[in-house]
């Protein structure tokens, strides 16, 4: 359970603190508690698009619920994204790319990956209003654990003191390999029909694309690494679904 607070702590910006003092070695095992907190992030977001989709256009909705998640995460994984980008786009070495990632400045790359990545999430707002909150809630969860396996996969890319959190995660325990993945599975076995269940293909390619690139180019992974990680996996798991209803809808009006 302290692991599980300790994960809730690091990747929301919500006061779990307050509870209780977690000691610091659990924030080492806090990945494969990630998609469970992707239970939070995920609901909450869905949350906020259910109820303020009552009231207001879908696409106004969606951007109050993009926002929601942003306000609790601290817009901690897109951050990453940006960093992500401004290394391996602006980096010709393994040295430079960590030294890029470090920095706490923005460059080009950044802003254009962030501009793209809205702007394809933007195109949720397409969907019928519950199909998209079970997207949101399932492809959350998922996308986490996808991304989560990056510590199991490859070493962490500099020495612990010179992380920005100050920790290298610890390798999952088989234990800890099957509670990340009942956290990421269940949602979308329990919620998404069949027919959306190959939609989950598509952040395990792009991990497994991205787990080629950082270890041919950084021979690791950080934690800037994880977060865009994530961000891409779940913005595949969406297009993916958006691809699958449109050839459902497709081959539905050829039938009729």
């Amino acid at each position: 359970m302290m692991n599980l607070l300790a994960a809730f702590i690091f990747f929301t910006r919500l006061p779990f603190w307050k509870i209780k003092e977690v000691p610091a070695e659990c924030f080492k095992h806090v990945v494969p508690n990630w998609p469970l907190v992707g239970w939070l992030t995920g609901g909450i977001m869905a949350g906020v698009l259910w109820l303020s989709g009552q009231i207001l256009p879908l696409s106004i909705a969606w951007i109050l619920a993009i926002v929601a998640r942003l306000l609790i995460t601290g817009c901690l994984h897109e951050d990453g994204l940006a960093d992500f980008f401004d290394g391996f786009g602006g980096g010709t070495t393994r040295e430079r790319i960590l030294a890029i990632m470090k920095d706490s400045h923005i460059g080009s790359y950044g802003v254009i990956a962030l501009i793209l990545y809205f702007l394809l999430f933007f195109q949720l707002s397409n969907l019928p209003l519950n199909t998209l909150c079970l997207l949101v809630f399932c492809g959350d969860c998922w996308s986490k654990f996808c991304a989560s396996q990056l510590i199991n996969y490859l070493p962490y890319a500099r020495k612990e003191e010179d992380s920005k959190a100050k920790v290298v995660y610890n390798r999952m325990s088989w234990s800890e390999l099957l509670t990340a993945f009942i956290g990421g599975a269940l949602p979308f076995i329990l919620l998404l029909p069949i027919e959306i269940w190959p939609a989950t293909l598509f952040p395990l390619l792009t991990f497994f694309l991205l787990y080629r690139l950082m270890k041919r180019r950084l021979q690791g992974y950080t934690g800037d690494c994880c977060g865009a990680s994530f961000l891409l996996c779940e913005l595949s798991f969406y297009i993916g679904s958006l691809a699958l209803i449109y050839i459902e809808q497709q081959h539905t009006i050829g039938v009729l």
